[in-house]
């Protein structure tokens, strides 16, 4: 296997694993919606398998000349990190330490020791604004519980706001390791990564070879891209050598802005277009449904919380994303959720003879797609 970690980025701000604090109680966040703010800061979760690249990114895009002030948080922080120690700061009795280095290219880089709320914090509230954070999740199974304290925290309020989440995947390895754990209840982080990804960068492209596939290279990505896409039909795949992406490709993505319709509308029509239907139960795997009648919004808040929170119908869902056709509303409807967090949000006015239709996209395993269609089309008006 070919590992491209161990070209360390030259920023970090160490997390001590297990300090936040997930909410307890599922929340639906529509109903206390933040206020957002045209000045908040994107926050990018990097995630991906040992040796698919993230590090190579990282390191890319700090030292790329793209004119922007980015910061770095690594969730995990070593010795092996090769850059001078510029500063350090101690807090009352030492309990906070702080070391900044400013990188030629304006980007910062730093490690933090406390909770990730208050790194976010200290960062946003430096002298000279950052344009975007990166949060790197190394050891990390799955990028699902940083996503729900972007999504939360109550002390960040509209400071920063969650752009997206990207998974690395290696080409050349990814089949082996979608396969190692397919039929075993040892689920593999693979899978849950590129479940939760809105951008999956395909990277190492060039190891992908004939005699490693018995088929000639440009078949085996295809039929990788339609393994993602089995997965994750919401994802963007975005193929790589040595993870060098054009950075516009990777920040302001919006992927939770409920606003960035052009987007989601894209998405929902290429979900549609793709079957899942040899995927196995246990496997995780995306389904569409969709439904004509209005709905009343009241009845999808109780289907919803029962599927996400109370495990009604005894599915695993990691994510969904969809529009709603609301009753006596003139509005389009957007709904979302990460694991039991959700939302649903009224965005813009629908246009006349646009195809008024529900749609929602279910990321997850043990899904059945006969009783979401059935459970759905009971929250909808009779005509």
């Amino acid at each position: 296997m070919d590992f491209e970690d161990d070209e360390i980025p030259p920023l970090a701000i160490e997390i001590t694993q297990n300090t936040e604090e997930i909410p307890s109680n599922p929340l639906n966040i529509s109903e206390n919606r933040r206020k957002t703010s045209n000045d908040s800061v994107g926050v990018t979760i990097i995630t991906g398998y040992l040796g698919s690249g993230k590090s190579t990114l990282v390191n890319h895009i700090l030292n790329g000349k793209h004119g922007k002030r980015i910061a770095v948080i690594l969730n995990e922080f070593g010795e092996e990190i090769g850059v001078e120690r510029a500063m350090i700061n101690e807090g009352d009795g030492g309990a906070i330490v702080e070391e900044w280095v400013e990188l030629a290219n304006g980007c910062v880089c730093c490690t933090v020791k406390h909770s990730l709320v208050q790194a976010l914090e200290q960062l946003i509230q430096r002298k000279e604004r950052l344009d975007h954070i990166l949060l790197e999740t190394t050891g990390l199974a799955n990028p699902a519980p940083l996503a729900s304290i972007l999504w939360l925290d109550d002390q960040l309020e509209s400071a920063v706001k969650l752009d997206s989440i990207i998974t690395v995947v290696d080409a050349k390895n990814l089949r082996l390791q979608l396969c190692q754990h397919r039929d075993s209840s040892l689920f593999t982080e693979a899978y849950l990564q590129i479940a939760f990804a809105d951008v999956v960068i395909l990277n190492k492209v060039d190891l992908v070879s004939q005699k490693d596939f018995k088929s000639v290279s440009s078949d085996i990505l295809v039929e990788l891209e339609k393994e993602i896409y089995s997965i994750n039909s919401l994802a963007s795949i975005i193929h790589s050598v040595r993870c060098q992406v054009d950075l516009s490709k990777l920040l302001g993505r919006r992927a939770y802005d409920a606003t960035h319709l052009d987007h989601l509308d894209s998405l929902l029509k290429r979900s549609l277009s793709i079957s899942t239907s040899v995927i196995h139960d246990n496997s995780v795997r995306t389904l569409c449904i969709c439904e004509l009648q209005k709905v009343d919004l009241d009845k999808v808040r109780l289907w919803l919380e029962g599927i996400l929170w109370e495990n009604k119908y005894n599915m695993d869902v990691y994510r969904c994303k969809g529009v709603l056709d609301v009753q006596n509303a003139d509005k389009l409807h957007v709904i979302q959720a990460v694991r039991e967090i959700y939302e649903i949000v009224p965005t813009r006015k629908w246009q006349q003879g646009e195809n008024r239709m529900n749609k929602i996209v279910f990321i997850g395993r043990y899904l059945d797609e006969e009783i979401l269609r059935i459970s759905f089309r009971a929250c909808t008006m009779p005509t």
